[in-house]
């Protein structure tokens, strides 16, 4: 049987150098990977008038690419690895593609009643389910709902989560997307090329950076354009900062949501100075504006490393303090620990990445396995205390805080007067592909494009790291209280944008 082919991130491959399998041979090949590997991409797309299926795996730090003829239906591969789980429930409501046997099939963004909605290529296709979106119950006398959302008491995204109940036990979770249809994938097919950097920077608002890092990657391979390391250290800066708002934001929260008050006020305040260091590189609180294809837009020189530094050198040792506070409190320990435990068996079926991996015993880093920009001059990420639970997911996050740390005090050593990036017109290379991936804060995230003979981009293809994890928090409320919810769920903190794309 033909291997798929290994690729590279951010390196633009010919497609006509991609094998094309029969797809019975490609599932096989996929269910084989997956025993140990992950799924990076699983999509459809149309090519003249034929529709395919592109995959690229993830084996160690081995990326696997290969595709196929879509078929009508198929033997679903979600029933021997649940990581498929969601890219299948995509594909079918994408094309109307049947995965048969699927143990959980059913719309993933769309209400199954809807007719004539187009899809990102503007065709239409209907995958039929029946009524509307089918929830699972459980059944019994004493059993009972709670639905919470999709309208919440926070100024969040839109999201809805049903738990099925027995008094205070959770007995299931399904967690339902799809109440924003903003068309991304569509748009970023049609916009001219100027207006592709904004719409990736507003993918997700907490994770501009890693989404404007990814698409800048992918045009820059596609279109052969260098960048200056002064440039790429810059890029790298505005990554961590961006994981240390996020990450120092989330367990201020933590603290909140278990009512543990002097550190919930003061990291909370902290994140708002990672964002003042992003507004100093860039004019904007969440860089917004600062990462395009060939470099950078704003000049970033010893100035601003300078207060980067100073400032990254004076919250430190407050933060760090903060953090073990919080840590060491055993009010907190007694809700944090053996809450919302997800397994080392369940990560590594589901595929989770990301801190909620790492916490798991799921040791894949992006920043390790594919380093790109300057990760491979800069240290690894020591991650410890892998139980599974709230507070291993709080500890991993409070790692990844110092290590960013370290990662800005190297980084800012640098200095350096990189050029701004002059806007010209993107030529990209025709009948090619790209797969770029990053370690966002969440964890990774890919994005792939698609040109055709001209060097029109015909599929853009975006998974964010929410896209593993979901399943991830729906499987830690297992038999926990439901009083628990909060406190899981910020310790995953998934993206609603991300997903509903």
């Amino acid at each position: 049987m033909a291997n798929l082919m290994p690729i590279n991130s951010g390196e633009a491959v010919k497609r006509a150098a991609l094998p094309i399998f029969e797809f019975e041979q490609l599932r096989e090949r996929l269910l084989e990977i997956s025993r140990y590997g992950c799924v990076v991409q699983f999509f459809g797309y149309e090519d003249g008038g034929e529709l395919f299926v592109m995959a690229v795996m993830r084996l160690e730090n081995q990326l696997l690419a290969g595709l196929a003829r879509l078929p009508e239906s198929y033997a679903s591969l979600t029933a021997k690895r649940p990581k498929f789980n969601l890219f299948e429930r995509e594909l079918a409501e994408q094309f109307g593609v049947r995965p048969l046997g699927h143990p959980w099939l059913k719309m993933l963004r769309y209400q199954p009643n809807w007719r004539g909605r187009p899809d990102v290529f503007g065709n239409n296709y209907t995958l039929d389910i029946p009524g509307p979106y089918p929830y699972f119950k459980v059944e019994g006398e004493e059993v009972h709902e709670v639905g919470v959302g999709p309208v919440h008491a926070g100024i969040i995204e839109p999201g809805h989560f049903r738990f099925q109940c027995l008094g205070e036990r959770v007995l299931h979770l399904e967690i339902s997307h799809g109440y924003q249809h903003r068309g991304i994938e569509r748009l970023l097919i049609k916009a001219r090329p100027r207006r592709r950097p904004f719409i990736t920077e507003n993918i997700a608002g907490d994770t501009a950076m890693a989404n404007s890092l990814s698409y800048s990657q992918a045009i820059e391979a596609l279109s052969a354009s260098g960048v200056s390391q002064p440039a790429m250290t810059v890029r790298t800066i505005a990554l961590e900062l961006e994981r240390l708002a996020n990450h120092v934001g989330d367990l201020g929260a933590l603290s909140d949501d278990v009512a543990f008050a002097p550190p919930a006020a003061f990291l909370g305040r902290m994140r708002g100075e990672f964002l003042n260091l992003l507004l100093l590189l860039s004019g904007n609180r969440f860089g917004k504006g600062l990462i395009r294809p060939g470099g950078i837009a704003f000049p970033a020189g010893k100035a601003e490393f300078t207060a980067i530094r100073a400032k990254v050198k004076e919250l430190r040792p407050e933060i760090e303090h903060c953090i073990e506070l919080l840590l060491t409190a055993h009010t907190v320990l007694s809700r944090f620990e053996q809450c919302g435990i997800v397994s080392r068996e369940a990560a590594e079926g589901l595929g989770l990445v990301g801190p909620a991996g790492r916490a798991s015993w799921q040791s894949y880093d992006a920043r390790q396995d594919f380093p790109g920009e300057c990760y491979a001059d800069l240290p690894p990420c020591p991650w410890e205390h892998p139980t599974g639970d709230v507070l291993a997911r709080a500890r991993i996050r409070a790692a990844e805080i110092s290590h960013s740390f370290d990662c800005l005090d190297i980084l800012t050593a640098k200095g350096g007067e990189p050029e701004t990036v002059r806007p010209k017109a993107e030529k990209l290379a025709p009948s090619s592909m790209v797969v770029t991936v990053n370690e966002a804060w969440r964890g990774e995230l890919s994005h792939c494009l698609l040109t055709d003979s001209d060097g029109e981009i015909i599929r853009y293809k975006i998974k964010d790291p929410s896209f593993h994890n979901w399943p991830g928090l729906a499987l830690a409320l297992r038999d926990e209280e439901i009083s628990d919810f909060p406190i899981n769920n910020k310790s995953f903190n998934l993206s609603y944008c991300g997903m509903d794309l």
